[in-house]
């Protein structure tokens, strides 16, 4: 028997979506010591689990492993399309788990196109590797432009900068009773209408501040600067977006974001992914007050959870 346990993750946004620039999206990220995704796998004749998606997953990666068949559990879930990585990490964690039940190796990075992963966003193969800040250097635009190729039919964006989270940080997560983000073939189309409008001019200030502002403020360890920063490319990114989710936040994502900016125990706060989490940069010293402005967020557009995560600076778990 084998076990993964596999953290969540924030998606900040991308460098650039225009075709205008030599390389195409370019994701930022970081991993979280919670919530986490647990599977547990025995070898088998037939795939068998309780849960439809992570079947099919465990069925892909008996075929990809040529093994007769698995035994799949999964014992804690993340919230599916909520912003946080759960189908990246599950998948990632079942073809773990089926691997090293069978003694095989496995290179999640090489074997995750396989599986639909990693074909926009790096960051959540690089976080189930080694956690940290991750920062890849997205994709050739002519080779991967607005359409998506075919499973398996790319390589995972390379990791361009990965940081240590600093032990004080936190990030306070606001989940809202809203629907889940975008998946599958509404998130390709969604994707493919924002590429081909991208303003040039956006990832140009990106660039800027990933140089000036983010990179330093992780080298340096300063939370309030990161905070500042990572909110500041969330807005960018919205303006990319808007179009597709109904503006620069999803709804009801901008009320939140701004309940959670007006606090001073809030350094900077944005949308993760398609939403409809919500991320607070915070510290220690403030997190307590962060967790409660974000719950009294949540009351205000209708409920949800609420927690203070750590940065998770290591990969996977495997017992």
């Amino acid at each position: 028997m084998v076990r993964v346990a596999a953290g969540g993750r924030l998606h900040f946004g991308f460098g650039n979506l225009s075709l205008s620039h030599e390389r195409l999206y370019g994701a930022l990220g970081v991993g979280l010591d919670t919530p986490e995704v647990v599977v547990e796998a025995h070898p088998a004749e037939t795939v068998a689990c309780d849960d439809q998606a992570v079947r099919e997953y465990a069925a892909r990666v008996t075929d990809l492993l040529d093994v007769a068949g698995a035994d799949v559990t999964v014992h804690e879930r993340l919230p599916r399309h909520a912003g946080l990585g759960s189908g990246t990490q599950v998948a990632l964690a079942t073809l773990t788990a089926v691997a090293r039940a069978y003694d095989e190796p496995v290179d999640v990075r090489e074997l995750a196109p396989q599986l639909g992963r990693g074909g926009r966003s790096g960051v959540g193969v690089a976080t189930f590797e080694s956690g940290g800040f991750v920062l890849d250097a997205g994709h050739p635009t002519t080779r991967f432009t607005t359409d998506r190729p075919m499973d398996g039919e790319w390589t995972v964006p390379p990791v361009a900068a990965r940081h240590d989270v600093p032990d004080d940080w936190r990030f306070v997560v606001c989940v809202p009773d809203a629907d889940p983000g975008r998946s599958g073939e509404d998130e390709d189309d969604s994707m493919r209408s924002a590429v081909e409008r991208a303003d040039p001019a956006i990832a140009d200030r990106i660039a800027g501040i990933l140089t000036r502002r983010l990179l330093p403020a992780v080298a340096t360890g300063s939370a309030e600067r990161f905070g500042a920063a990572v909110a500041e490319i969330g807005r960018l990114n919205g303006a990319w977006y808007a179009d597709e989710q109904g503006g620069v936040y999803r709804p009801p994502v901008g009320d939140l974001v701004e309940r959670l900016s007006a606090s001073p125990s809030v350094f900077g706060a944005g949308q993760s992914s398609w939403g409809p989490a919500v991320y607070g940069v915070t510290d220690e010293a403030h997190a307590d007050a962060a967790l409660a402005v974000g719950e009294e967020a949540l009351d205000a557009v209708g409920g949800g959870d609420a927690f203070v995560a750590r940065g998770r600076n290591v990969g996977a778990r495997v017992e």
